[in-house]
């Protein structure tokens, strides 16, 4: 799950699978995931050699922290934190977003792999493990005080990608995520259709980056339907951008779901490329 913030209303909805169920589903999606890892890993591992190991990320901080999936928001200030050393076809991707006194947030550490990379098309696919964090008071013996609770998550996708011209590319995107305790959401699916327009020319030193997205999200039997943007405003040179995130409720019967929310991003980005000795 990639939510960074839900209310208590989710929790304990009615018709939800048993606890037996989940506990076997959750195994063998984790057995499954992890077999395929491996294999994976084995059949890529000679052509992963050959190229240099990359390293790069974002670190932002905003006025609303808003997830991956951009019905959920912090409500608050926040810093991103989003790597990437990727060496061949695999990479470890964490993404980190957590409200500046660290009480609120979600931690996702993403494995990918690549399964096909052309000038055309590619696809890949990726799991994680995943925490969110969140505030709840805690009483005992006539006392109340609030505490951060981590809830854990697991989750996984496909990403394929078409590119259409220069600046031009569309991407379906796939995303089913399940909860690892009754004392939260369970079952999350979200089904996103891409567009993006990447590093138009403004001026010498400017670029701007559109990314439209219309997307589906089902969440413990509650479904909705949104538009959301991202818009960035970047200066190649100094590795600074500005990103602005806008979603737009089409329809909805998600719990916390919000008509219209927004935020504004200052991102520092970095590259690096380590060739083997």
């Amino acid at each position: 799950m990639t939510s960074l913030h839900i209310r208590k209303s989710m929790i304990n909805q009615p018709g939800h699978p048993s606890i037996t169920y989940h506990m076997t589903a959750r195994f063998f999606f984790i057995l499954a995931a992890l077999l395929g890892s491996a294999s994976l890993h084995a059949q890529s591992i000679h052509d992963s050699l050959k190229n240099p190991l990359q390293v790069s990320g974002n670190i932002g901080l905003t006025n609303n922290g808003i997830s991956i999936v951009p019905t959920f928001s912090l409500n608050a200030p926040a810093t991103n934190l989003i790597f990437s050393v990727r060496k061949g076809r695999l990479s470890f991707d964490p993404d980190i977003r957590l409200t500046l006194d660290a009480k609120k947030g979600s931690m996702l550490f993403w494995f990918r792999y690549r399964i096909t990379e052309g000038r055309r098309f590619s696809m890949s696919t990726g799991v994680h493990p995943a925490y969110n964090l969140a505030t709840r008071t805690v009483t005992d013996n006539g006392k109340s005080w609030e505490i951060t609770q981590a809830r854990r998550f697991f989750a996984y996708e496909l990403a394929p990608s078409l590119r259409i011209s220069k600046h031009f590319s569309v991407s379906p995107y796939y995303l089913r995520g399940m909860g690892l305790q009754q004392d939260g959401p369970l079952v999350m699916q979200f089904l996103a259709l891409n567009a993006s327009l990447t590093n138009l020319e403004l001026s010498p030193e400017f670029r701007l980056s559109v990314a439209p997205q219309l997307y589906y999200l089902y969440l413990d039997g509650k479904e909705g339907m949104y538009l959301a943007s991202n818009i960035r405003l970047s200066h190649p040179s100094s590795g600074f951008s500005l990103q602005s995130t806008l979603n737009k409720e089409l329809r909805s019967k998600i719990p916390g779901s919000r008509d219209f929310m927004w935020n504004l991003t200052l991102f520092w980005s970095f590259s690096h490329s380590y060739l083997p000795k």
